[in-house]
């Protein structure tokens, strides 16, 4: 007997199976991991974007201009802060009064000793200890006090030396160039013809003299009656004749020849301008 109709297609409407309308549970797990991966992705791409994300122009960042403050109406008075007297109001500072300093101060006050050079021959050049003061007329002040070496100097003279003692009191030196002075002396053994004495040899301006206990050979020349006056450097021997006269033979004690050399020098000197005048 066939089966009516409305039964066949009621049971093809149940046979059918429902579309699916979730995933399976075997399925969710896998998923939900790549969409939190995707996440994490996205969140440090944005974060490395922003990052790398060059930093505003100074002109984005500078500071806005100050507003500018209202100017009083006309005929009033700005209002002053209680705590900032106005100037007209302020006390006047008080100075204390300061000592009257003199310009010229005295040369008794300054530090250190005062030198004073003058020479007959103007623009003589001045030393001490080696260094060079200036020129005469001189006047220098902070000087050290003690013992010093002056040397003054000019073209066509000779040389002053001389030892100087700068102290609280100004030390004057007076350098005479055109004047002649020999004040030289050497102590001296006398040779004779048998035996020998012991004296000194002294040479001013008015001339040679040999000063000794022993009065034979004792003498006083002029320059003008000197014949022979010359050292022997090798053999350390100074000899003065007399003009027609007696002749002498001098040496050092200690059997140097420098001192008889200076000698000799500073008397041929001193006779040489002697004779020039």
């Amino acid at each position: 007997m066939p089966e009516p109709r409305y039964t066949r297609a009621r049971m093809s409407v149940f046979d059918e199976e429902p579309p699916p309308t979730s995933l399976p549970t075997s399925r969710r797990g896998p998923m939900l991991m790549v969409m939190v991966l995707g996440a994490a992705v996205c969140a440090g791409g944005a974060w490395f974007v922003f990052s790398r994300r060059p930093p505003p122009a100074p002109a984005e960042t500078a500071a806005r201009p100050a507003p500018a403050r209202p100017r009083p109406a006309p005929g009033r008075e700005p209002a002053r802060s209680r705590e900032t007297p106005a100037a007209s109001e302020r006390p006047a500072p008080v100075r204390e009064p300061r000592e009257p300093t003199d310009t010229t101060p005295d040369v008794a006050s300054r530090t250190g000793g005062v030198l004073r050079v003058r020479s007959d021959v103007p623009g003589a050049s001045v030393f001490l200890d080696r260094k060079f003061l200036g020129n005469t007329p001189l006047d220098v002040d902070g000087l050290a006090p003690g013992s010093h070496r002056l040397n003054v100097s000019v073209d066509g003279y000779e040389g002053h030396a001389q030892a100087i003692e700068i102290g609280e009191t100004p030390a004057d030196v007076d350098v005479r160039f055109k004047d002649v002075v020999v004040n030289a002396s050497l102590p001296v053994v006398h040779k004779h013809g048998v035996g020998s004495c012991s004296g000194r040899l002294v040479a001013d301006t008015s001339g040679l003299r040999y000063e000794t206990s022993n009065r034979e050979v004792a003498f006083t020349l002029r320059f003008e009656d000197v014949d022979i006056f010359v050292v022997d450097y090798l053999k350390k021997n100074l000899r003065v004749k007399k003009r027609g006269g007696r002749t002498w033979n001098f040496e050092d004690p200690k059997g140097q020849a420098d001192p008889l050399f200076v000698f000799h020098r500073d008397v041929e000197k001193a006779r040489a301008r002697l004779a020039a005048r």
